[in-house]
C-alpha cells in the first residue's frame, strides 16, 4: 500500500462541553458506532479502528464495498454503524467482533453495517491533512457524490440553529448528540481539536454491589440496578470519583456488605464463565477475557442518583456518573419507567436515503 497519508492514524478526537458552541464551525450528528480510518490503494483496503487494530475481517461486506464504491486512491476517515430498521443498535454491532470466521460471514449477511464517512485524509498523490477542514469536506462530497451503499456521507450544517435542532431530534433514530468542527482546522491526530455536546439526563438506581480499585482498598466502581417488574437488572456502573470519595466510599458501603451471596438478587451470575448478552456482574466479557470482573455484594438498599447519557438495549450505554444518595427513594421505586424515551426519527431522513 503506497498512499501519502500511511496506517495507522490515531482518529481526531473531540472534546466534550457542555452547550453546543457558536463561531465559524460546521455541525455533524454524532455517530454511534465504531471510528473507523479507511485506507484504499487499488485492490488493497485496509480498515483501521480507533486504537490503530486492523476491523476489515469482522466487516468482509464493507471492504467489499469500498472496493465498489470509493475512489481508487484515498483514505477516508468515518463511523462504522449498524442499523435496525430506523435506528441504529451499537449492542448489535458489537456482536461483530468475534474471532469465528463463519460467525462473522453469517452476521455480514443478516446484519450488515454501513459506514458513514465525514473527513477526507488523502486522495490520489495528495496529502490533506494540513487542509482546512471546509476545504476537506468540499473535496470529500465532490468525489463520493455518487457513492452507494455501504458509503454514506454524515448530513453537515453551519448553521448553529439547524445543529441544536439535530441535536434534540436526532437521538429517536440511535445517534449520539452532535459535533462542531472549526472550519479552518486541519486535521490533527490523536488530538481533541473539535467539541461534542452529548445528551445527559438522571436516573434513581439500586446499588448492588462494587468493584475494588486497581491501586488499592478503596472503591473503584459502583454496580447499578434497576428493577424490571420483580428482577434486578444489571444496568451499568459508576466510576468517576476522587480518590478522597473513593476512601470515604469504603466506610458509607461498609454496613451493607454481604459476605455471602445467598439472598442477593446477583448471586446466579457470580458463579458465570462465559460473556453473555447482559454482561453481568463477574461475567467474562469477550473484549477483555483477562479482566478482573469480581465485586463484592451490597445489601441492595441503597439508592443512587446518576447521570447518563443514552441507553444501549437495557444498559447505560456509557459509564454513569454519580451525582447524590437518595436516602428519600426506595429501591423497589427505582425502575425502567423513569428514564426518558427519546422521540423516534427516521434514520433514511438523516442519511438522505
Amino acid at each position: 500500500m503506497d498512499l501519502p497519508v500511511s496506517p495507522p492514524v490515531a482518529p481526531m478526537l473531540a472534546k466534550a462541553v457542555k452547550e453546543l458552541p457558536r463561531g465559524d464551525l460546521l455541525y455533524e450528528p454524532k455517530w454511534d458506532g465504531f471510528r473507523a480510518v479507511v485506507f484504499r490503494d487499488g485492490d488493497e483496503i485496509d480498515i483501521r479502528g480507533r486504537n490503530g487494530k486492523p476491523l476489515g475481517r469482522y466487516f468482509p461486506e464493507l471492504v467489499e464495498g469500498f472496493g465498489r464504491e470509493l475512489p481508487e486512491r484515498c483514505v477516508l476517515d468515518g463511523e462504522i454503524v449498524l442499523r435496525q430498521g430506523q435506528v441504529l443498535e451499537f449492542e448489535v454491532l458489537q456482536q461483530r467482533i468475534h474471532p469465528a470466521a463463519s460467525r462473522i460471514k453469517l452476521l455480514a449477511e443478516q446484519t450488515p453495517a454501513s459506514y458513514v464517512t465525514f473527513d477526507l485524509l488523502a486522495l490520489g498523490d495528495e496529502s490533506l491533512m494540513e487542509t482546512p477542514f471546509g476545504e476537506r469536506r468540499a473535496r470529500l462530497t465532490e468525489v463520493l457524490a455518487d457513492a452507494g451503499a455501504p458509503v454514506h456521507v454524515t448530513p453537515a450544517t453551519d448553521q448553529y440553529d439547524v445543529g441544536l435542532r439535530w441535536f434534540s431530534e436526532f437521538e429517536g433514530a440511535g445517534l449520539d448528540g452532535v459535533i462542531a468542527k472549526p472550519l479552518d482546522g486541519p486535521y490533527e491526530p490523536d488530538r481533541r481539536a473539535m467539541f461534542k455536546v452529548k445528551p445527559e439526563r438522571t436516573a434513581d438506581c439500586v446499588v448492588a454491589g462494587f468493584r475494588w480499585h486497581k491501586s488499592g482498598p478503596i472503591v473503584g466502581s459502583l454496580l447499578l440496578g434497576l428493577y424490571d417488574g420483580e428482577r434486578l437488572q444489571h444496568v451499568g456502573v459508576s466510576a468517576s470519583f476522587p480518590m478522597k470519595r473513593r476512601a470515604e466510599l469504603v466506610d458509607e458501603l461498609a454496613p451493607y456488605r454481604m459476605t455471602e451471596l445467598d439472598g442477593h438478587p446477583w448471586a446466579e451470575w457470580a458463579a458465570q464463565t462465559e460473556a453473555t448478552a447482559d454482561r453481568m456482574p463477574g461475567a467474562i466479557t469477550r473484549w477483555n477475557a483477562k479482566k478482573d470482573l469480581s465485586w463484592v455484594a451490597v445489601r441492595p438498599e441503597l439508592v443512587c442518583e446518576v447521570a447518563y447519557d443514552q441507553m444501549e438495549g437495557r444498559r447505560f450505554r456509557h459509564t454513569a456518573r454519580f451525582r447524590r444518595w437518595r436516602p428519600d427513594r426506595t429501591p423497589e421505586s427505582c425502575g425502567y419507567d423513569q428514564l426518558e424515551v427519546p422521540v423516534a426519527y427516521d434514520l433514511d431522513d438523516i442519511l438522505g436515503t
